[in-house]
């Protein structure tokens, strides 16, 4: 994530504060020069780290939190507050047209991903139940009409287009077009530039005053710090936009736009860029995103991610197999795939509390092994993955040569595979897995379990 370094320098002067059992004024002013430098390496703008700081430590170097019991919870409580509130305080959501369409306009510099991150939202308001369009108003990036048609095609969103006209006529015709056709909202994917220029404006300008869009989205490139700002405050003074779409925000760069665009332009951030994928796209909530930049992780996302990835009607379909003892290699190549969905081992992890940046350092490593699993899978046939039983050795070298691995990949994943049936089968048998009795502190007379004794858990 973008603030893996900001992080881990909080975490640092919090734990210092950790190890005292009572804070002077002195121990809270050397904290917030600790918390100033990571901000400010973060890339955050002065003017904003100053006023940060100094809510923080008006608030800090109260009696309340030096004589609190635990002051460096209450440091850590207040810090995170002006966090959320620094991002917005709340969530600001898509305004949507008391009649339709409700016209997006997506602007930005070029290079922001305004093309990829406009389909991306449209895709998120088709799962809401929402009919969009995109429409093709840049009319000067080589290829941008095609890129638009491609990821629309993707997503299964209709791209209206007419070649290397008049943008304003474009975006005119597009509005028109949705009304016709029942299209509820249209994102109109207007042309950027490497830098700010009048020429520019003066185009998005006219494209704003033909049409009267609902919303002005500027979309920012995360990653390049304190440049985005000044994008910014510069599409904002000409075009009075109504939020932001921040990409790249999985990127390793310090990532401080999203720490200071609201409090540089006061408008809020809406969405955010999370992966490459046209699904990795996120509605932006201050507090979580706080609570992640504290390494408090960020566990309503998790959920959220689990819930659009899972398929409820073959986690039905699964739980009836398990009752029969019929989990096959198919059924674990359908978990594997909705696993795979929810995104990167890093980022899911990323999500849990208490998980350090360099803890992950493996988890690229698992999944190439995830690849390989389902590389193996996918070489095998329907009856092979139905009863592997029937894999002898010859089989086994035509499914390895498919899918690139060795013999010993195979068998390593069948080795897996017979663990997890053998597993399945006593769990659903009622029994508590061998091993499973130490792990959740059963004594050896197995009248004690790990839930404060109440006996054995049921499965």
């Amino acid at each position: 994530m973008a603030f893996e370094g900001l992080t881990e320098k909080l975490n640092a002067a919090f734990k210092r504060l950790r190890g005292k059992g009572r804070l002077t004024e002195k121990d809270v002013k050397e904290a917030m020069r600790e918390i100033r430098l990571a901000l400010l390496e973060a890339d955050v703008s002065y003017k904003v780290v100053k006023e940060f700081i100094a809510r923080v430590s008006e608030r800090a170097v109260g009696s309340d939190v030096l004589e609190a019991l635990s002051p460096a919870q209450q440091i850590v409580k207040i810090v995170n507050e002006e966090l959320v509130a620094l991002m917005g305080g709340s969530d600001a959501k898509l305004t949507i047209a008391s009649s339709p369409p409700t016209v997006v306009m997506l602007v930005g510099l070029q290079g922001a991903g305004k093309t990829t991150n406009g389909a991306k939202l449209a895709g998120l308001m088709k799962k809401q139940g929402k009919r969009p369009l995109l429409a093709a108003c840049d009319i000067y990036r080589p290829a941008a009409i095609q890129q638009l048609e491609v990821v629309g095609g993707q997503l299964d969103i209709p791209v209206f287009q007419m070649g290397q006209t008049d943008p304003v006529d474009i975006a005119k015709a597009a509005v028109e077009h949705a009304k016709k056709h029942g299209n509820d909202m249209v994102f109109l994917d207007t042309a950027g530039r490497l830098h700010v220029d009048e020429a520019l404006m003066d185009e998005l300008r006219a494209v704003k005053a033909a049409v009267d869009p609902t919303e002005i989205l500027l979309v920012v490139d995360a990653m390049i710090g304190q440049d985005a700002v000044n994008a910014a405050k510069a599409f904002d003074e000409a075009l009075d936009i109504t939020g932001v779409m921040l990409t790249k925000l999985d990127g390793d760069a310090r990532g401080g736009a999203a720490l200071s665009i609201k409090a540089t332009t006061g408008k809020p951030i809406k969405f955010a860029g999370v992966g490459e994928k046209l699904d990795q796209i996120e509605v932006f909530h201050p507090d979580r995103m706080a609570s992640r930049i504290l390494g408090m992780g960020d566990v309503l996302s998790l959920i959220e991610k689990a819930e659009q990835s899972f398929d409820l009607k073959k986690a039905q379909e699964l739980q009836e197999k398990l009752k029969k003892n019929r989990f096959t290699l198919a059924d674990y190549y359908d978990q594997l795939v909705q696993v795979k969905g929810m995104g990167s081992l890093s980022d899911i992890m990323g999500m849990l509390p208490g998980v350090n940046a360099k803890d992950l350092d493996g988890a690229s490593l698992d999944e190439k092994m995830l690849s390989r699993t389902e590389a193996i899978i996918l070489s095998m046939t329907p009856a092979e993955r139905d009863d592997p039983k029937l894999l002898n050795s010859s089989r086994k070298k035509r499914i390895a040569a498919g899918a690139g691995v060795q013999v010993v990949d195979v068998n390593r994943l069948l080795k897996q595979f017979e663990m997890m049936q053998a597993l399945t089968k006593q769990m659903a048998g009622g029994k508590m897995p061998r091993g499973m009795g130490a792990l959740m502190g059963k004594g050896k007379g197995g009248r004690r379990g790990g839930f404060g004794g109440f006996g054995r858990p049921r499965f």
